[in-house]
């Protein structure tokens, strides 16, 4: 199969370095034709994953035509609050039998969609097959061949499967499902999740407090995800607990990076222009917290994130606030 990977981020790129890896013919498609250079000439991504090599067989360009007038997959690896501005742009290149597969977590601010609802929308030829990778899974540790596990959320259970087989290595093991909205919800909230995990660090709450926090997240997510029509079992998975842990306690998080930078009394908007690189659980703390008011689903945790970055409330203020709410079963 021929594969397209439209971003040249650092997640885009490990997933394009694992399929050229994989004998696939990759085609990534970026903006900037320094970047285009580097990864075709020193089999390097230098702005995202400095110093990592890539496969020689993995080229980049910067036509949209060249990149995607053959695509038999198309990945799209480009933040969740421009994907369907991409899309708009490059859509009708795209082939109407191509696979449109997703690798990137979030929620559409401004229509509270998930990535398929996006997808749905702006390549309806395509739609049918939409597969969203998720999981517990840092790029860097990805190309350096570290073992990681993920799963591929696909409503065509045969597709799925066909699919799984196609990303994965000896090292890269994909399982799949059909709970595309389970597998979504779990990737796009366990971002805000992560920044509420900075900040419990960053303030030198201590494990207790981090356990604590990470165990009521999930609870959070599976609640927000049964709303929206996910089932309650996949939060145990990989998409949800498992992507939950990684990155509220990984210190490649940039998410936990937020959080702890916060709570350091460092600004947003200096942190988020520091990191070089898309925070996605920034922009969806809003759009999780509005689905939370939208649906009647109580999320406290998210309420706090979205009061300390949003709101400017104190990160310590909110700490006396969650340890006080009315005691509950759990």
């Amino acid at each position: 199969m021929r594969m397209t990977v439209l971003g040249g981020g650092s997640w885009g790129t490990a997933l394009a370095h694992l399929a050229a890896g994989n004998g696939m013919d990759v085609t990534m498609l970026v903006r900037d034709g320094a970047q285009a250079e580097a990864v075709n000439n020193r089999h390097e991504n230098p702005r995202y994953l400095p110093g990592l090599a890539l496969n020689p067989g993995l080229r980049a360009v910067t036509d949209e035509k060249e990149a995607l007038r053959a695509a038999d997959l198309c990945l799209l690896a480009v933040p969740c609050q421009f994907l369907r501005e991409v899309l708009r742009e490059v859509g009708p290149l795209i082939p109407a039998h191509a696979i449109p597969v997703c690798a990137s977590k979030g929620i559409e601010v401004a229509s509270l969609k998930r990535m398929s609802e996006v997808v749905a929308d702006e390549l309806p030829a395509q739609a049918a097959r939409y597969g969203i990778l998720s999981g517990p899974s840092f790029a860097r540790e990805v190309v350096q061949d570290k073992p990681t596990a993920v799963v591929l959320g696909c409503a065509d259970a045969a597709l799925g499967e066909k699919l799984r087989d196609i990303f994965s290595t000896p090292r890269f093991r994909v399982y799949s499902s059909t709970d595309v909205a389970g597998v979504e919800t779990g990737g796009a909230v366990k971002n805000v999740m992560a920044i509420a995990a900075g900040l419990c660090d960053g303030l030198g709450l201590g494990d207790n407090a981090r356990a604590a926090l990470i165990t009521r997240s999930l609870a959070e997510m599976s609640r927000l995800g049964k709303a929206l029509g996910a089932r309650g079992a996949t939060f145990m998975g990989l998409s949800g607990m498992g992507d939950l842990v990684l990155t509220c306690a990984g210190d490649l998080s940039r998410n936990r990076q937020v959080g702890m930078r916060l709570a350091a009394g460092e600004s947003l908007a200096h942190i988020t222009g520091a990191l070089g690189m898309v925070a996605e659980g920034v922009k969806t703390t809003e759009a999780v917290c509005r689905l939370g008011r939208l649906h009647g689903i109580e999320l406290p945790i998210a309420s706090a994130v979205h009061r300390v970055i949003i709101e400017g409330v104190p990160p310590l203020a909110m700490v006396g606030e969650l340890m006080s709410r009315a005691l509950r079963d759990e």
